[in-house]
């Protein structure tokens, strides 16, 4: 987990100059997002034995010495999150496009298969971002638990308890039966770690989108508005 400190351009930056720990943690950051992408856009088909090829590749593409991550500058307004989606497409494309050329050789364009056309990039968009949003969320639990870790049993209790909520869809009444105590108590330790989640993610969007707080926050509440 990234330090208080850090931001993704940080990391992006330690990264691009060969921080071994920084691409580690890159790698381990957004390789969710990148294969879910090209395994959405890669369905069916001849490129679907490339996927791992692909991922490979975008992130020799973003890592290596010269690479896009070298290239990017944190001073402009864009999210990494947009300069990611344009690296994994172009990687996606440049695969599509060889293929294509290798085919065309092999035979004539008359006797040549039609090739399935790839989803449409505004399917693919949301795939994407709903990708990025899963990753968010599994890092800002991830925050609330190391942080809890740090508070003693109870604040581990209340992530268990929003566990139990979300991951296995138990209602309140229902973890305070098995927990054997009132639900009342259960629904203000419940709010407790709302308001501890909420905390987390809001490191968690400060991380990959540095930027005013009034952002900061909205972004935040879309993203609950999204698991709730």
């Amino acid at each position: 987990m990234s330090k208080p400190e850090e931001t993704c351009w940080t990391l992006i930056r330690d990264a691009a100059v060969g921080d071994a720990r920084a691409r580690t943690d890159f790698a381990g950051t957004y390789l969710p997002v990148v294969r879910a992408y090209l395994g959405a856009r890669w369905a069916s088909g001849r490129h679907r034995e490339q996927i791992d090829d692909a991922v490979q590749d975008v992130f020799l593409e973003c890592l290596r010495g010269d690479g896009a991550l070298s290239r990017l500058d944190p001073s402009h307004q864009g999210r990494f999150r947009t300069f990611l989606f344009a690296v994994v497409r172009n990687v996606a494309l440049r695969y599509e496009e060889r293929q294509a050329r290798e085919r065309v050789k092999r035979a004539p364009p008359h006797a040549a298969e039609p090739e399935a056309l790839p989803a449409r990039d505004a399917r693919l968009s949301r795939i994407f971002d709903r990708a990025w949003v899963d990753t968010l969320l599994r890092r800002a639990v991830a925050r609330q638990e190391a942080a809890a870790a740090d508070r003693g049993e109870a604040a581990l209790r209340r992530v268990e308890l929003l566990r139990l909520r979300f991951a296995e869809g138990l209602t309140i009444r229902e973890i305070a039966r098995r927990w054997e105590e009132e639900a009342s108590v259960t629904h203000h330790q419940y709010a407790r770690a709302r308001e501890e989640f909420k905390d987390a993610l809001r490191e968690e969007v400060a991380f990959q989108h540095p930027g005013l707080p009034g952002e900061i926050e909205r972004e935040c509440q879309a993203l609950l508005d999204l698991i709730e």
